[in-house]
């Protein structure tokens, strides 16, 4: 295989088949699938975390819906409204929804779990006060869980982009065309290409989410995690002989 070859190629980075068409169009699916779980994911971890109610119901619910097999899901809803969808809505509703499947439980996870955990002597001191609920948890318990819902969100990122290679599948172009095609063509190289073009984008978008974070996270809550840290007991280590 002659991967750097593969790169240096310019017919590779030209027209609508090239690497920079393909990423775009990756980066649509990704961003179209991530958008829609925030809508979902982010009202409903809000309204978990603040209430305590359903808490173990949607939970388990999202989590049982994400171990679905993702293909087969594919390939069933493609099936399922192929009669009754035309056009390019006919693969992109499906590939959509898988995505939307994956990302939506970390997300949701996070944002619960980081409203029910906001610093209690903050909730406390907001409540005596006199700020309304509605105001504790704008002000309050959400500044406090937004570590936990960048998490989430970084998690579910980066499961969409890493997954949205199956959009291939259904005809779609995107990142996976290189994968799919390799395959079909046995050229291992342009396989390999594309798995590549995958993990930098995954990682580009790791670094993304790790500026976001140093730039809206408070530097209070930043250091108290990192003390929270440092505080932990050391595992003990076994001595020889003892």
């Amino acid at each position: 295989m002659n991967v750097p070859g593969w790169f240096a190629d310019s017919s590779h980075w030209t027209g609508p088949d090239g690497v920079p068409a393909q990423v775009g169009h990756h980066l649509v699916y990704t961003l179209l699938a991530l958008g829609i779980s925030l809508v979902i994911a982010v009202p409903l971890g809000m309204f978990i975390g603040y209430t305590g109610r359903g808490g173990a119901l949607v939970v388990g619910s999202a989590n049982a819906l994400r171990a679905l097999p993702t293909l087969g899901a594919l390939v069933l809803l493609f099936l399922l409204i192929s009669s009754s969808v035309s056009g390019q809505a006919v693969y992109l509703i499906p590939t959509t929804a898988v995505l939307v499947l994956l990302g939506v439980p970390p997300i949701l996870a996070g944002t619960y779990a980081g409203i029910q955990n906001a610093d209690s002597g903050a909730v406390g001191a907001a409540r005596a006060m006199g700020y309304t609920r509605a105001q504790i948890l704008i002000r309050v318990q959400l500044p406090c869980a937004l570590p936990l819902m960048l998490s989430g969100i970084r998690s579910a990122t980066l499961q969409i982009v890493s997954t949205a290679t199956v959009a291939a599948y259904v005809g779609l172009q995107g990142l996976g065309r290189f994968i799919l095609d390799g395959r079909a063509e046995a050229d291992f190289t342009k396989m390999t290409a594309g798995a590549l073009l995958v993990a930098v984008l995954a990682i580009a978008f790791e670094v993304l989410f790790a500026l976001v974070g140093r730039f809206t996270i408070s530097p209070g809550l930043r250091r108290s995690e990192t003390s929270s840290i440092r505080s932990r007991p050391s595992p003990a280590i076994p001595v020889p002989g003892t």
